[in-house]
């Protein structure tokens, strides 16, 4: 150990002297954007450069702080070894000397000249990545959507949360009727969709399968898989629970893609969603079960996803489990973790892990993976973080990134940047365009009476009317009790039917063409006032 720490030491020491190096890289920078700027040059291009670099500088050198004292080390260092995947002391090797691919580090010792030369290849990663998405969507038609919520109408009150903790301590939440304040403006069926937000790596991905190449497919398909989680950075608000019935339909021409999701089931809870876009398809059902622990919330969903491309292949997946801490004290915080696998039926499949996060984690949200071939050879490596960025190596590195030559990472995806206009909510840019009612597109007239967009307690919270959305989110749950007998009596599903007993839902169609006719027959008004016939009807 003794040995060890003199080695880290020293090492840091090295990293203090990058550290002066790329300080002077940046004033360069600087003295070059004076230049830059009297000459002519546009300024957008050197922000996006100076931005970056100093994105990567952050990234490594502020793990690498000279501040810390033997003692952190040394948790850490007990930390890493209890992880069954690593060897004794080798985490902190990595973690001191090692460059972060992640975040496009330069490499630990090189000159100054690679250094730049390194970070130029990982912009021109970013900047290519960036054309890849454009041409994706170039195709459609851009559409003007809105980049705010709405301003609140009333001040928000406080709620007694000791008090609501207390009584519902190892109870499920879907049953536990909470004030509208512990809500986001949005539907758990809306939230469904926010998995689509980078849907142009499946797009990339099918044009990749059309030239033959399969494993730029998967790696693009794992890509997806992940970013799926990266708008649930800083959302500590629970989406509302849907109606049995209530739908919610997301035709985004300008991404090329349209979406339908369905309430299926009270009891379980299923929501099975259903989406299309150039050259693909994804479905999938997810029973969401969720326990409230008092100090944190553990919410195990259980489901199969579906990707399927027009020429036949097929990926299949399962989230892993999110767990919410500090919710009586300390600040709020949400962690991904366990081990995904994406089932090919053809040439490539994928494992990712997602690290849990510990308390003295310094690095969280890391995910690391590979891809594999049918014999079981390692042809890819994958790692990054779910709330930031993936990239990944060719070959087999052993999900060690010390064996890793940062200049051969590729990137594969990069989460957007967040809104200006942020709120309590932490809402993405995407999300916050998910229950607007656009009148350009005319979706009121043609939307059916079970919309998520037309659940009266979910627009008075985005309009920030307290009062009456509490008041009306008390009606609609007193009406959802009466669900359970509803589907008792034999109430089935609109839109999905179940392949069996217990196997998913798959989307049974219709639903477009009905939205085009303007015929919305079989859809009650979820969201009016409760009518007694409308259980007696089923029975």
């Amino acid at each position: 150990m003794l040995s060890e720490f003199s080695e880290i030491q020293g090492q840091l020491k090295v990293l203090c002297e990058e550290r002066s190096i790329l300080l002077d890289t940046l004033r360069q920078l600087e003295a070059a954007n004076i230049e830059a700027e009297s000459s002519g040059i546009h300024d957008g291009d050197y922000q996006l450069s100076k931005h970056e670099y100093s994105g990567i500088g952050r990234g490594k050198y502020s793990e690498g702080s000279t501040t810390e004292s033997s003692g952190d080390i040394e948790k850490q260092e007990l930390e890493d070894v209890s992880d069954e995947d690593e060897t004794s002391f080798h985490d902190t090797k990595e973690h001191f000397t090692e460059p972060a691919v992640i975040c496009g580090s330069v490499r630990g010792a090189a000159d100054h000249a690679d250094n730049q030369k390194e970070n130029e290849n990982q912009l021109d990663d970013v900047e290519r990545m960036h054309g890849d998405k454009e041409d994706c969507y170039s195709r459609y038609a851009q559409i003007e959507r809105r980049k705010k919520l709405p301003d609140p109408v009333e001040k928000e009150k406080g709620v007694s949360l000791w008090s609501m903790i207390k009584d519902n301590v190892g109870k499920d939440l879907t049953r536990v009727c909470l004030p509208v304040y512990f809500n986001e403006p949005i539907s758990s069926l809306q939230k469904c969709f926010e998995d689509l937000e980078y849907s142009y790596l499946l797009d990339r991905a099918y044009k990749y399968g059309k030239e033959g190449n399969s494993l730029q497919r998967i790696l693009n398909v794992a890509a997806f898989a992940v970013s799926g989680y990266a708008s649930s950075e800083g959302r500590h608000c629970k989406p509302f629970n849907p109606l049995l019935g209530e739908t919610y339909e997301a035709d985004f021409p300008d991404k090329g893609v349209r979406f339908f999701s369905e309430k299926v089931s009270h009891h379980p809870t299923l929501i099975a969603c259903h989406c299309e876009g150039n050259g693909w398809k994804f479905w999938g059902d997810s029973n969401l079960r969720t326990k409230f622990w008092g100090r944190s919330i553990q919410l195990d969903p259980v489901g199969v996803l579906t990707l399927e491309f027009d020429d036949g292949e097929i990926f299949q997946w399962s989230k892993v489990t999110t767990t919410i801490y500090n919710i009586i004290l300390g600040k709020l915080y949400c962690d991904h973790h366990g081990l995904m696998h994406i089932h090919g039926n053809r040439e490539y499949s994928c494992k990712l892990k997602f690290k849990e996060q510990s308390i003295l984690d310094r690095t969280p949200h890391q995910v690391h993976g590979s891809v594999e071939d049918l014999s079981g050879k390692k042809v890819a490596t994958l790692t990054g973080k779910w709330d930031d960025s993936m990239y990944y190596i060719s070959g087999d590195f052993s999900g060690k990134l010390k064996d890793c030559n940062p200049s051969n990472a590729s990137l594969l995806w990069k989460r957007d940047k967040p809104p200006s206009n942020l709120t309590r909510y932490n809402l993405t840019s995407f999300a916050i365009t998910l229950n607007e009612l656009t009148p350009g597109l005319q979706i009121k007239e043609k939307l059916p009476p079970t919309d998520s967009r037309l659940r009266p307690d979910q627009r008075h919270l985005e309009n920030g009317e307290y009062d009456r959305a509490n008041a009306e989110k008390q009606r609609l749950e007193r009406r959802q009790r009466m669900s359970r007998k509803l589907q008792e009596n034999g109430w089935k599903p609109r839109w999905f039917h179940q392949d069996s007993e217990n196997g998913s839902f798959r989307y049974t169609g219709g639903y477009w063409e009905a939205r085009e006719q303007g015929k919305w027959d079989g859809c009650p008004n979820i969201f009016g006032e409760f009518n007694e016939e409308l259980v007696d009807s089923s029975e």
